[in-house]
């Protein structure tokens, strides 16, 4: 601005400012620009809302919170060595300890002071600094709110509807000389509570008692209950105006007198630097990343197995969205894992787009066309793929078995599992991994401490005007779960980053898919045969192989090696999907280190004999056999009661169930029937492979505004530049009447030929003017343009608002005003 007065408002304050502090303010605070603001008095008022300075607060570490606190209980406007001296006290009472802490606070004061500058949270010089009014009004000390330091109001407030009679009585049991005005009265009570020598002394005449009720209010909080005859004490101490009523049954300590007794400090540990997170123990980094790599290929396997158990279908969908209980108790018992594990990989696979409701009428999940995308990539771009969705993710599997604000329990996959903050959490959670050296395990106390200090108002009590609906700790619970996820994801191994998950976190998923893939096993095209009816595979298997085995045989155990077992009932689901016994025979020949053993070469023939001797079709129902002995022998069977059979032939028997619970009834009667169509052939049963229509997994919730980028950070403030100069511009006056000026903030008025005559005269001498316009939505504005060309009913002009050519017609132009010479700066 070119001048060195002092900024009287706030609105003064940021149009001194440069274009880059500007930039600043609209990047730490990003809710400013929606939508971008007409000009500095509009971005101020703004920047003062009570929504805006609460979510501005919460972005502030502890030492600039405490800052703006003591900002709040000193005098307005306060100047920096009364600001310094509330953090570090008077330095009365300093030992060696407090000596450095008084260094460390006045080391750090000026960072803290211009990070809240950079906010627009205070503004004016070093000898007036001021804490925006809403942020006072938020941390200052009242009787519903009290403040976070504990002071109480001061001697003038809490005096404010006292009679002068009880405030000379004050006077009088403290020795001061009576006066009959009250401001002098009041302006004599403080001088004594803030002078050290002399309140030294009156408290050395207070009773011991007195000292303690002193003592348990002086840190806060500083209200107390009084009965109507209170104890000798309370009597002193109210006497003096050391307690000061507020209501007839409530005293308040005055600030003053709790500042006296604090030795001058705002905060009873005031933390200037942020507090370091703690090795708890230093592991080998290859035994790290080893570890890790082990979790990842089991994450990658158990995702595998939730798509495998949903792959015809998967569980039905609550009316309001999400899991039953029952239906995560049975994910959770497939996937062999507790449920609330159950419920991380559940959204997981759902975060990375992996699983999502089919649409149908009879709602259900399934695996997605990207499912089977993700499976045909490399071990390394698989975890990548899930590692990032789950940095990504503002879903929270924590809050699964939960309840809401209004008492209904949060279901997996169920609608009320977002939280914006969870993203934010999990990186700074890894970043601070990240500072560690490799192999270093931190402290899981230390870290959630240093959280807490970077957002205290996140992780701690909230500010009276925040709303949170949900618990004060919700930062610290997001950064528990964080170590539970990134140990089961295998982002860390043994307690630490592993090397991939650092690569991922600061080179991308490229690189961190390269070193992850020499650390995994490599697939096996072989299982080891035995003699009881089992199979061996010593390692992950080929997909094709694992697919092939997990028909022909149940999984028995899982671990370090994976134990199929063979049964008649897993051989039958092979034939049903199409296989013939010599199909089987080969199969296991060619992928057996070990010679098949006759006895499941014989259990292969004995099913294959079997199936298919009995044919189910649509009748409602038939069973046809060759064999009339065996029909014989169905009829016979009592478990065949409730089917409803008759014999229509001697090899065809009817019956009133449908095919399907027909064939599940007689497979559970030990037989191995096939189903056929209506030409008599043989239906192949395939395993299920149910897919949704193509599905983009859900977009996380974001924490407020988006941090815009420089390029719309440079066109918003060239506009609010723009706007501002357009509002504050001197005008030429065209106006006969001297007593009709254009009303400062409305947009100029001119008749249609006006209009028409300024714009050309200044296309003709490449002048500026201020315009008003109307656009097709009619929403108005105010413009400074620069007209180039008028021609066809329209003005082409360099727009100083946008920073770019544009065409205006001129019916939408409300009118124009020139600019003074002397005022387009």
């Amino acid at each position: 601005m070119g001048t060195t007065t002092p900024p009287r408002t706030l609105a003064e304050a940021l149009r001194a400012r440069g274009d880059e502090s500007l930039a600043g303010l609209l990047r730490a605070r990003p809710d400013l620009l929606n939508p971008v603001p007409n000009d500095i008095t509009q971005l101020a008022t703004r920047a003062g809302t009570r929504a805006s300075v609460v979510r501005a607060l919460e972005h502030l570490d502890r030492f600039a919170l405490q800052t703006a606190e003591a900002l709040a209980v000193a005098p307005d406007p306060a100047p920096y060595g009364t600001l310094l001296s509330l953090l570090t006290g008077d330095g009365l009472d300093d030992g060696e300890q407090r000596e450095d802490a008084g260094a460390a606070i006045t080391a750090a004061l000026p960072g803290a002071l211009a990070t809240l500058r950079e906010q627009a949270l205070v503004w004016g010089e070093d000898d007036r600094l001021r804490l925006v009014r809403t942020a006072r009004e938020l941390l200052a000390p009242s009787p519903q709110h009290p403040s976070p330091t504990g002071l109480g109001p001061t001697v003038a407030e809490a005096t404010a509807g006292m009679s002068p009679g009880r405030i000379q009585e004050i006077l009088a049991a403290t020795g001061l000389p009576a006066t009959h005005d009250p401001v002098s009265a009041v302006a004599a009570l403080s001088s004594l509570f803030t002078d050290r020598t002399r309140m030294a002394e009156l408290l050395d005449t207070a009773p011991v008692e007195a000292l303690s009720v002193l003592d348990r209010l002086v840190w806060g909080p500083p209200y107390g209950e009084v009965t109507p005859n209170p104890t000798p004490p309370v009597k002193w101490l109210r006497d003096r105006g050391l307690l000061l009523p507020v209501s007839t049954r409530t005293v308040v300590l005055p600030r003053e007198a709790a500042l006296h007794l604090r030795a001058g400090r705002a905060h009873r540990v005031p933390e200037p630097t942020p507090p370091a997170v703690a090795t708890a123990a230093e592991r080998d980094p290859q035994a790290v990343d080893r570890a890790a790599a082990g979790q990842a290929f089991t994450a990658l396997a158990t995702v595998e197995e939730l798509l495998k158990h949903w792959n015809g279908g998967g569980p039905t969908i609550l009316r309001a969205g999400g899991l039953s209980v029952r239906e995560l108790k049975r994910t959770a018992t497939a996937l062999d894992v507790p449920e609330p594990a159950a419920a991380f990989w559940v959204e997981l696979a759902y975060g990375a787009g992996l699983v999502a409701s089919d649409g149908e009428s009879d709602e259900r999940y399934a695996p997605t066309p990207a499912s089977d995308e993700w499976l045909d990539l490399p071990a390394g771009d698989r975890w990548t793929h899930l590692a990032a969705a789950w940095l990504a993710a503002t879903r929270t599997p924590g809050l699964v078995g939960g309840q809401d604000a209004k008492g209904r329990a949060l279901s997996a996959l169920g609608p009320e599992l977002d939280r914006s903050a969870a993203p934010d959490v999990r990186r700074r959670v890894l970043a601070l991994f990240a500072e560690l050296p490799p192999g270093a395990a931190p402290d899981p106390e230390t870290l959630l401490r240093r959280l807490r200090w970077e957002r205290p108002l996140r992780g701690g009590p909230a500010p009276a005007a925040s709303g949170s609906a949900e618990g004060t700790d919700l930062r610290s619970r997001l950064a528990l779960w964080t170590l539970n996820e990134a140990e089961l994801l295998g982002v860390t191994g043994r307690g630490a980053l592993s090397s991939q998950a650092r690569a991922l976190l600061e080179e991308g998923e490229g690189a961190a898919a390269a070193l992850l893939a020499p650390l995994l096993p490599d697939p096996l095209d072989h299982v080891l045969l035995q003699a009881d009816l089992t199979a061996v595979a010593p390692g992950p298997l080929e997909r094709p192989l694992a697919e092939t085995l997990s028909v022909l045989a149940d999984v028995e155990s899982k671990g370090g090696a994976t134990v199929y077992r063979f049964t008649p009932g897993s051989v039958r689901r092979a034939l049903d999907a199409g296989q013939t016994a010599s199909d089987l025979h080969a199969f296991l020949a060619a992928h057996s280190r070990t010679p098949v053993p006759q006895p499941l070469s014989y259990l292969i023939d004995d099913v294959a004999r079997r199936h298919g001797h009995l044919r189910i079709g649509a009748a409602s129902a038939y069973v046809r056999c060759d064999d009339e002995a065996v029909l014989n022998e169905i009829l016979a069977d009592r478990r065949s009661t409730g089917l409803r059979l008759r014999r229509l032939a001697p090899t065809v028997l009817a019956s009133q169930a449908d095919p399907g619970p027909l064939l599940e009834a007689l497979r559970d009667m030990g037989y191995a029937p096939a189903a056929e169509s209506a030409d008599g052939d043989v239906l192949i049963t395939r395993a299920g492979a149910r897919r949704t229509p193509p599905r983009t997994p859900p977009v996380p919730v974001p924490e407020g505004p988006p941090v815009p980028d420089d390029t719309l950070l440079g066109a918003a403030v060239r506009a609010i530049r723009a706007g501002d100069t357009a509002a504050t511009v001197i005008r030429k006056d065209t106006s006969e009447d001297p007593s009709s000026p254009t009303p400062s903030g409305s947009l100029p008025r001119t008749t249609s030929a006006e209009t028409l005559a300024t714009v050309q005269a200044a296309a003709m001498t490449g002048s500026t003017v201020w315009i008003g316009y109307v656009n097709a939505d009619g929403a108005a504005s105010q413009r400074v343009i620069a007209p180039v060309r008028v021609e066809g009913g329209f003005v082409t002009a360099y727009d100083h608002t946008a920073d770019e050519v544009r065409t205006y017609p001129l019916h939408r132009i409300t009118g124009v005003v020139e600019l003074a010479e002397d005022g387009g700066g």
